[in-house]
């Protein structure tokens, strides 16, 4: 079981006292201000929740206490002392541990090596002691209950695996300070329980915590104080038994955000896509359901329950081997994701950074890349011209907030990252639309526009099946809700009959 870390840079045991100090920190890149005399203060013993939207500043202000940024003004103290990190390694050594929100494993290495990396345990030869990594690995896992063996390779792993290794990775350091960013972005309810278990167990010890999220449910969940950024500035520290999600919002965005789910504005139409009796593999079997035009369908479950690879499969990536789809009352093959996109199937993955966005391209290309065809010119040319015109439409209308559509993807933020994916998917002109985990690590405000697009989407008759781990999510955009457990629907739910405890029950077998 893990324990503080008794070799910790933080002198005295007890909870309560300042730890971890950041003084008006100036951080400047080419042309941006991230932060503009910045101030956090960190209790031993405590959650404090750094929260604000997509380029607030959090990550700027965390990467310089992980030692990632040295800042350009101010000062950091540790324990009362003033100290600067030149490397992550520097920091590690000092007791800070970080988990990334962009995963910082290797996919070829296995959960021990990645978790252990550079630090294995070796015997008196001064060789590697497999049998003790392997037996350390396996206690890490136990405190999530995953079932995964520490010599199963990473990119064997589902991302939300993938996350609870993150996890285990920055725990197993026994740090003093422990930063946590958007730690639940891929995990279900369950696990989720399990990591504040874990946090609550650590923080009697006296390791403190920074809680970054955009699931301000959590806030309320495990923080005991929550500190505000808006636009790389301080703004306020509250306790959070004495605040509201709806005064936090306020403050993160600086304006009133209200139903921020929205509403149906129009009824749904008729079936336009059906499974029947699809399966594939071990991963779900006998799964049956229909979508109607205009519909979004929930699709909930626990990891492993095969709520991705169900999705994977219609876009065909990896193609059903039994049972049928159909589109518009017509039975369609999807061997590949080229013939889903033919038939006007799109799909927006759960990692947008690895498997979504060309991140390298720019807006103007990553919006127009699954619909190149429609913008072929004579002699199979492509017509810059109408490229640039679609590529520029899709920045006003999806509010993607950048430099020009020539910016590249991977500098954008989050959430404009998210808002490009789904513009991409879009332009295809889609019948049915997948998207999996839709908002993962996008603020606040993102998320209001994502899900006004989606409502706006199918509003025109587009049928979309939404895959997330966020039940307030699922109960507050999906007209009807499916469940998944163990590669089979076990549940069905109108959405004025859902209820998170229901969901969870149907997920894990549970009997109300």
């Amino acid at each position: 079981m893990i324990e503080a870390n008794p070799q910790s840079a933080i002198r005295d045991p007890q909870t309560g006292g300042v730890v971890l100090e950041l003084r008006d920190v100036v951080k400047t890149f080419p042309g941006v201000r991230a932060l503009d005399k910045a101030r956090f203060e960190l209790r031993r013993g405590e959650v404090h929740a750094l929260v604000g939207e997509n380029g607030a500043g959090k990550s700027t202000l965390m990467n310089i206490v992980a030692g990632v940024f040295q800042p350009d003004e101010g000062a950091m103290l540790l324990d009362g002392r003033a100290v600067r990190f030149a490397n992550p390694h520097q920091a590690a050594r000092h007791g800070i541990g970080v988990v990334f929100q962009e995963l910082s494993l290797v996919p070829n290495l296995t959960v021990a090596e990645n978790i252990f990396a550079n630090r294995q345990p070796v015997s008196t030869a001064d060789l590697i002691d497999w049998r003790r990594l392997y037996a350390d690995t396996e206690q890490l896992l136990q405190l999530f209950e995953l079932d995964v063996r520490p010599t199963a390779l990473l990119k064997n792993l589902s991302v939300a695996q993938q996350q609870v290794v993150e996890i285990l990775k920055a725990l197993s350091l026994r740090p003093a300070v422990v930063i946590l960013d958007e730690p639940t972005s891929s995990l279900t309810a369950i696990e989720t329980r399990l990591l504040f278990e874990n946090i609550r167990r650590l923080k009697q010890g006296g390791t403190a915590f920074i809680y970054i999220s955009h699931h301000l449910q959590e806030i309320f969940q495990i923080a005991d104080r929550v500190t505000v950024m808006r636009d790389g500035q301080y703004v306020d520290t509250c306790d959070v038994s004495a605040v509201t999600e709806d005064v936090l919002v306020r403050k993160m965005v600086g304006r009133e955000l209200q139903n921020v789910y929205g509403r149906r504005e129009s009824p749904v139409g008729e079936v336009c896509f059906r499974a029947e009796n699809a399966g594939r593999g071990e991963d779900f079997a006998g799964v049956s359901f229909a979508l109607r035009e205009g519909e979004i369908l929930g699709l909930a479950g626990l990891v492993g329950a095969g709520r991705t690879e169900l999705g994977r499969a219609i876009f065909g990536v990896e193609p059903l081997d039994r049972g049928a789809l159909y589109l518009r009352g017509e039975r369609v093959r999807v061997r590949s994701p080229r013939e889903a996109i033919r038939h006007r199937i799109g799909y927006q993955t759960e990692d947008r950074k690895l498997q979504g966005l060309f991140l390298r391209m720019t807006i103007r290309d990553n919006c127009a890349a699954p619909s190149l065809p429609r913008f072929a010119g004579q002699a199979g040319l492509i017509d810059e011209a109408a490229l640039s015109a679609f590529a520029d439409a899709s920045r006003g209308k999806f509010n993607i907030v950048c430099t020009g559509i020539r910016q590249q993807a991977a500098t954008l933020s989050g959430g404009n990252q998210q808002k490009v994916l789904l513009a991409m998917w879009v332009g295809i002109e889609p019948h049915v639309l997948i998207v999996d985990e839709p908002t993962r690590g996008v603020d606040v405000g993102a998320r209001s526009e994502i899900y006004r697009l989606l409502r706006e989407l199918a509003a025109t008759g587009v049928g979309i099946i939404m895959i997330s781990s966020d039940l307030q999510e699922i109960l507050g955009l999906s007209d009807r809700i499916l469940v998944m457990r163990n590669g089979r629907l076990v549940a069905e739910f109108v959405n004025e009959q859902a209820t998170e405890e229901k969901i969870i029950a149907a997920a894990t077998g549970v009997v109300l």
